[in-house]
């Protein structure tokens, strides 16, 4: 008998992708500005029926670089340019 494998959870797809992190892939470069984990959000943003999380991202390698909205889970052909900030430092 074949058991069905779980399905990843939002965490694993989204990745390290948090708000200030940038990332990079094939398609450019880019900078996490939301994560939408709200699913009636997520979908409506990225006009499906169905989604379970959303990106709002802006492209940091195009000048005119405009935020829109992604959906594409976090695979191996992506990498960490540079992780999100969990702690800020206070204002001198």
């Amino acid at each position: 008998m074949h058991s069905i494998p779980p399905r990843p959870t939002i965490q694993d797809e989204i990745g390290p992708r948090l708000p200030g992190a940038i990332y990079a892939n094939v398609d450019g470069r880019f900078e996490v500005l939301a994560v939408i984990t709200n699913a009636a959000e997520a979908a409506q943003l990225l006009r499906r029926n169905a989604a379970r999380w959303a990106l709002i991202v802006r492209d940091t390698l195009r000048a005119d670089g405009e935020p829109f909205v992604v959906g594409s889970v976090w695979t191996t052909s992506d990498y960490l340019v540079r992780p999100a900030r969990t702690a800020y430092a206070p204002a001198a």
